[in-house]
This record gives structure tokens, C-alpha cells and sequence, in this order.
């Protein structure tokens, strides 16, 4: 009997060596996660890629801004008829008409020429913004993975061989589906950033559009989804500060596989949430 006591106390020992690191493993990748994403969301279009961002102004200056000043030739040619043709016909002409031509017409190659320093600025104030909210929720964005795993322990130390193995293989499980979802979580992270560098190398076409009331449209809602890519941040960030005051105030109590589920809910929950925050921030600034 002693010696059958001292193999089941090893195997033990060893189920909860493999349990505890299984936690300390998913527990540590929660918090390397979550920090990966305060530090990515709160990176401007500059400081995230500096070479791409580099392709990407040229490509505006070199390939999009000609486009765009063939854009503002017809807009305002647009414009100069529609000016002159609802004045009775040509019958009604005041001169004033023409210097308000000519100021849209200032504005619109103001607004083209220098539209990378306007698209900067919307993200400056949009990064501007999410720091601000990291400062409220940056204490909140870690599990106390000492006192955690040591709850944990003392809940295993009253299991069964045949429970710690089942405890072993379900930490592997949400460990495993955690890995997965940390990699989506990157893919809305590096979604979104492609997506602000896809926004700002066309930025100067819409941005000529500005100076005509009907064509105007287009710029509109060019800069209301570009608002919109800045605000995004700031909900994916009010988002995890949620996602780790709901993971700390977890207790974990004799159920652990309730507790270990919760955990994995939490984190799906997480992943849905961040695929919304485009839509949603789109919706609330009427961009589509």
C-alpha cells in the first residue's frame, strides 16, 4: 500500500505540474495579448511601419494626387457651369460668383496638396484619444497570475488522478484555443492598420471633391470613415479594459472547470467584440 500511495502522489504531483503549467502558459499569453493590443492600437500610422508608411505617401504624392488634380479641373469646371447656367440663364450675373469660385477653387488645391498632413492629423487626435483611455484602464489590463495559480493548487490538492487528468486535457484545449484566438485578435489589429494605409493613399481624390455641394458627398463620407478608423481604436480599447475587469474579477472557487470555461468565454467574447468595433464605429459616425 505505501508504495502504491507513493506512485499515486507522484502521478499526481505530475498531473499538477502539467495543469499549472498549462495555466501559467494561457494565463500569460491573456496578458501578453492584451498588452500587445494597448501597445498596437495605440501606434500611429507612422510609428507602426515607417517603411510602408513611406510607400504609401509616395505612392499618394507620385500616383493619386495627379488623379486627384484632374478630379478638382472637372469638378470645378462642374461647378463654374452650374454657377453661371442657374443665374437666369446667363442673364443674372454678379461678379461676386466668381471670387467664391475662385475660393473653392483655393481651398480644394489647399486641401489636395497638403491632404497627408489632414489625414495625420485625424489619426494624431484618434491616438491622442486611446493613450488617454490606456491611462484610465492600464492598471486593469493584467491577470494576477500568481495568486490565480495558486488558488488553483489549492483546489487540485482534493482531486482525484482521474479528475487532474481530465483538468490536464481541458487546460490544454482552451490553451490551445486560446493560441487561436490570439492569432484573429492580430488579424483585427493588423487588419486595421492596412486598412488606415489603404484609406490614406487615396485620400487626396475624395479630399478634391470638397469644394462641390453634389460631388461633396463623396469627401464626406470619405472623412466620416476615416473618424471612424480613428475612434476604432479607442473602442477596442474600452473593449479589453471590459474583456480584464470581468477576467479579474473572476473568483476561482472548487469548480475550476467552470472557472476555466468562463476564462475561455471571456476571450471568445473578447474576439467577437473586436471584429465589431469597425462596424460600430462606423454606424455611430453615419460612414458606409
Amino acid at each position: 500500500m505505501y508504495v502504491i500511495d507513493k506512485l499515486e502522489e507522484a502521478i499526481k504531483e505530475m498531473l499538477t505540474g502539467f495543469v499549472t503549467s498549462n495555466l501559467t502558459t494561457m494565463f500569460t499569453d491573456v496578458n501578453s495579448k492584451t498588452g500587445e493590443i494597448a501597445n498596437q492600437v495605440g501606434q500611429t500610422p507612422q510609428g507602426w511601419n515607417s517603411e510602408v508608411f513611406g510607400m504609401i505617401q509616395t505612392l499618394s504624392e507620385t500616383v493619386i494626387i495627379p488623379i486627384a488634380g484632374m478630379v478638382i479641373t472637372f469638378v470645378l469646371c462642374y461647378e463654374l457651369i452650374s454657377m453661371v447656367t442657374e443665374r437666369n440663364n446667363l442673364h443674372d450675373l454678379d461678379t461676386w460668383m466668381f471670387f467664391k469660385w475662385f475660393f473653392k477653387a483655393f481651398v480644394a488645391v489647399l486641401l489636395v496638396t497638403h491632404t497627408f498632413d489632414f489625414v495625420m492629423a485625424v489619426f494624431d487626435m484618434g491616438q491622442s484619444i486611446v493613450r488617454s483611455a490606456a491611462g484610465v484602464i492600464g492598471s486593469n489590463t493584467s491577470i494576477d497570475i500568481t495568486e490565480t495559480i495558486s488558488s488553483i493548487e489549492q483546489a487540485m490538492e482534493e482531486m482525484s488522478i482521474g479528475e487532474l487528468l481530465a483538468l490536464g486535457l481541458e487546460t490544454l484545449l482552451i490553451s490551445l484555443c486560446m493560441k487561436i484566438i490570439s492569432i484573429l485578435v492580430t488579424v483585427v489589429l493588423y487588419g486595421r492598420m492596412i486598412e488606415i494605409y489603404l484609406y490614406s493613399s487615396v485620400a487626396a481624390v475624395p479630399f478634391a471633391t470638397f469644394s462641390n455641394r453634389e460631388w461633396g458627398q463623396v469627401g464626406n463620407n470619405y472623412a466620416r470613415g476615416l473618424i471612424a478608423l480613428g475612434f476604432q481604436g479607442f473602442f477596442i480599447m474600452v473593449i479589453v479594459g471590459i474583456y480584464c475587469v470581468l477576467i479579474n474579477s473572476m473568483t476561482i472557487t472548487t469548480d475550476i472547470h467552470s472557472a476555466l470555461f468562463q476564462v475561455a468565454a471571456y476571450t471568445v467574447i473578447l474576439c467577437f467584440a473586436l471584429f465589431k468595433t469597425g462596424s460600430i464605429s462606423k454606424s455611430i459616425f453615419n460612414a458606409h
